[in-house]
């Protein structure tokens, strides 16, 4: 069991990873030298200062930082003793791994796990220096950067590393951290950056060869083809040229058998950047540079930046939309435009690539797709995307290719390749090794994921369905608690949503142990009403079918608060505006660690009417017991009128969105299991929602002191005069209306207030504005 964690080395990726341990609450000792000048944990103290403040946040609130404990090598190698598992993070270097490898052996627990998180160092090597007694106990687990947000961690044994230290590490960290773990074979570069690194080394190759703009590449090898939108340059930027450097001139020297072997090497070109000292987004130039308002790209041809102003040839761009992939591989294949040719050869190159090489770096093509996923950011897998294509007719095209000298290395496909007619089928992935299709691992946690992210070939099985309308599908996998998913774009909510789930919950009452809300369409939970129902309702001037949706929307949400058997809102990714109101109406969230809650009603001229506003004034009452309650109120009408949306699940708490009841889970491919169990837990202990009560509310003097603020926030322009007219109305909605201090209103008050506010907002034609400029652009409107 693991509780308490040393990182060894507090650079970049380490001071991450201690980061990421500490957004999980394990107790994380993070080492570096002793400074040379001041307090001896200077550097440490210096790196946890920045995870404060680096963007995208490694931490999921800043206070984490505190829980972190500084070490240094000289003084506090004791602390070493009571860790179970030691993370070594340093450079990558050999000799100064095995260095600090035999400073630490000694501190080391007889039962602790150490690890390193070289990203291509050979295991066997690093750990020739161990006893027995610590080989045995030593393994890979390489995170990719940033390690809070990539989901990949590859797993790589040496000949030593004992089975049961693979599951254990494994299991922490696919549940306490949220990883998707890919074992790895002991090869230079693992998986994901042997895969990476030479598909990016493929497009600096061909983008030479095929004369194409820097600019231009990245519009094409971007989302167009199911990759990062940082494609291929912005990437490269983002990492670091410099990095790249590195990583590549470690695999000309560790790979030399390897028939890509020439390619190896950076253009020119890219080492005159580095030379120049444009490194990329560290030192503000690199591929690209921004000159006052302009984004520049640099030329090859020429050796200047000039204006970025790339563009896709419309034959090109139809090629690519193309749905079937076997004909638009075909097509790429057969057009004479150089765009064309380009994206034909990168992807037939990987594929080449990935196949000579699966046997040797990984245990099947599953393991290679979903480190490519996971690692990369990449929306379909490479043997995917082959399959997908048709595998006997691409291998015939590659080997051609290859015998003619126009793919990168002309050998030959492995013979495995014609021996299958598809690396993917119902039984699993192929593994040249044992020329079996492999099923998925076996370990107990992956029990707790009953619908993990699938690859080619594998089909959700998901239980009976119970009641289905336009809306709604409710379903169960066990027979015991009721599953209600949405059925619309983005899982909005729609009249048919809230009928469906009004009829959900009779069935839920009368025949099942709870109710969990769970997306199984799309990353996000939802992103709140239908917003195009309220526009055209508003362009017909009939405000009767707004107020109908209102009042049934509200009637809901003190449903999933009031039904007799528990109700638990299984929450990934982004829950906004009704989306949130549900959630927090539910008896009990369940919420990924990477979900984003917020009430955005603000940003489109409205306010939170589905429940949300009335329940920040019960929340608030709530805390605020006998004390001050305008203190209370004063956090939650600055979460509403500002909009204000988490930066992670646990952030949600400190804005109140979340309750300390309820359940954060690093893992979100485990929520519904949990949710369900939660459920089941509740209904068994004899769960009967709380009786409602009465509330206690701000009033006239709370709508004052709002207004007050709202002035000198308006007159100073830090809000806009409209900005000001919104918040006026939620702070009265939040205060409970123009009554006295401390009166006492029910629940139905506070949504009676909502309604009328929201139909009242949704008359003015500034409203109307900010909802038609969001319907058409995504973006709110500040008018």
């Amino acid at each position: 069991m693991i509780k308490k964690v040393a990182v060894l080395g507090a650079g970049v990726m380490g001071a991450q990873i201690a980061g990421h341990l500490a957004n999980a609450n394990i107790e994380t000792v993070l080492f570096d030298l002793p400074a040379k000048e001041g307090a001896k944990n200077g550097i440490v103290q210096a790196a946890l200062t920045r995870l404060t403040q680096l963007k995208p946040a490694p931490l999921m609130d800043n206070s984490k930082a505190l829980q972190i404990r500084a070490a240094n090598y000289e003084d506090d190698l004791a602390l070493l003793n009571d860790c179970d598992l030691i993370i070594e993070a340093i450079a990558e270097r050999l000799d100064w791994k095995q260095s600090l490898y035999e400073k630490v052996a000694p501190h080391i627990a007889k039962t602790a796990i150490f690890a390193t998180n070289t990203s291509g160092i050979s295991i066997e090597k690093l750990s020739s220096i161990f006893p027995e007694a610590l080989k045995n106990r030593f393994c890979g687990v390489h995170f990719f950067n940033p390690p809070r947000y990539m989901k990949l961690v590859e797993l790589i044994p040496s000949e030593h590393t004992d089975a049961n230290v693979l599951d254990e590490l494994e299991t922490f960290l696919v549940t306490a951290l949220g990883k998707g773990v890919i074992r790895a074979k002991d090869t230079p570069n693992f998986i994901g950056n042997r895969i990476g690194v030479f598909s990016i080394l493929a497009i600096l190759y061909h983008t030479e060869k095929y004369q194409l703009a820097l600019d231009e590449v990245d519009a094409l090898t971007g989302p167009l083809i199911g990759r990062a939108k940082s494609a291929t340059y912005r990437t490269l930027d983002v990492v670091g040229l410099d990095t790249m450097n590195l990583v590549v001139k470690s695999m000309h020297n560790e790979l030399k058998n390897d028939p890509w072997h020439t390619y190896f090497a950076l253009p020119a070109w890219v080492q005159h950047l580095i030379d120049q000292g444009a490194l990329g987004q560290k030192t503000e130039k690199g591929v690209y540079k921004k000159e006052g308002k302009d984004i520049k790209v640099f030329n090859i041809a020429t050796q200047q930046y000039e204006v970025a102003s790339a563009k896709i040839d419309d034959a090109v761009l139809a090629i690519l939309k193309i749905k079937q992939p076997k004909e638009k591989f075909e097509q790429l294949r057969q057009s004479s435009h150089k765009q064309a040719q380009f994206l034909w050869a990168i992807f037939r190159d990987v594929f080449h690539y990935a196949a000579y090489h699966l046997a040797s770096i990984a245990h099947n093509a599953r393991d290679v797709d979903l480190a490519m996923r996971w690692g990369y950011g990449w929306s379909q897998g490479v043997f995917e995307a082959w399959q997908l294509a048709d595998w006997a007719a691409i291998a015939e095209v590659i080997n051609a290719d290859a015998n003619a000298n126009k793919a990168m290395a002309n050998v030959a496909l492995p013979q495995w390749v014609s021996e299958i007619n598809a690396i993917y089928n119902e039984q699993g992935a192929y593994s040249p090794a044992t020329k079996k299709f492999e099923s998925r691992s076996t370990l107990p946690v992956y029990q707790r994921q009953w619908f993990p992210e699938r690859v080619l070939g594998e089909k959700a099985r998901y239980g009976k369905t119970i009641y289905e309308n336009e809306g709604v599908l409710a379903w169960t996998q066990h027979d015991e608690v009721l599953v209600v998913s949405f059925k619309t774009k983005g899982n909005t909510i729609s009249t048919e949503v809230l009928t469906g789930l009004n009829q959900a919950l009779d069935i839920a009452e009368a025949s099942y142990k709870g109710l969990v809300l769970w997306q199984n369409q799309g990353e996000h939970f939802s992103f709140g009403a239908d917003l195009t129902a309220v526009q055209l309702a508003a362009q017909a001037n009939d405000f009767s079918k707004v107020d109908t949706l209102i009042a049934l929307f509200q009637s809901t949400s003190m449903r999933l608060k009031y039904a007799m058997v528990p109700t638990i809102a299984a929450v990934r990714g982004m829950a906004l505006g009704g989306g949130c109101e549900l959630a927090m109406h539910c008896s009990r969230i369940v919420a990924a660690s990477e979900s984003y809650f917020g009430l955005v009603e603000a940003g489109v001229g409205l306010l939170p009417a589905g429940g949300g506003t009335k329940e920040f004034a019960v929340r608030a009452a709530q805390a605020a017991k006998h004390e001050d309650l305008d203190a209370y109120i004063n956090d939650a009408f600055s979460t509403i009128a500002m909009a204000k949306t988490s930066g992670s699940a646990q952030e949600a708490v400190s804005l109140g969105y979340l309750r300390s009841s309820d359940i954060i889970v690093f893992n979100q491919d485990e929520i519904l299991s949990i949710a369900e169990g939660q459920a089941i837990a509740m209904f068994n202990a004899a769960y009967r929602p709380a009786l409602p009560k009465l509330i206690p509310v701000a009033g006239i003097p709370g709508i004052a002191n709002r207004q007050l603020m709202l002035v000198n926030m308006r007159d100073g322009r830090f809000i806009s005069g409209y900005d000001y007219e919104i918040s006026v109305v939620i702070a009265e909605t939040l205060c409970g209306g123009h009554i006295e201090a401390n009166s006492q209103v029910d629940e139905l008050w506070l949504l009676r207030l909502e309604r009328e506010n929201f139909i009242a907002l949704c008359k003015k034609p500034k409203t109307q504005e900010r909802i038609a400029h969001t319907l058409k652009t995504g973006k709110p409107l500040r008018n």
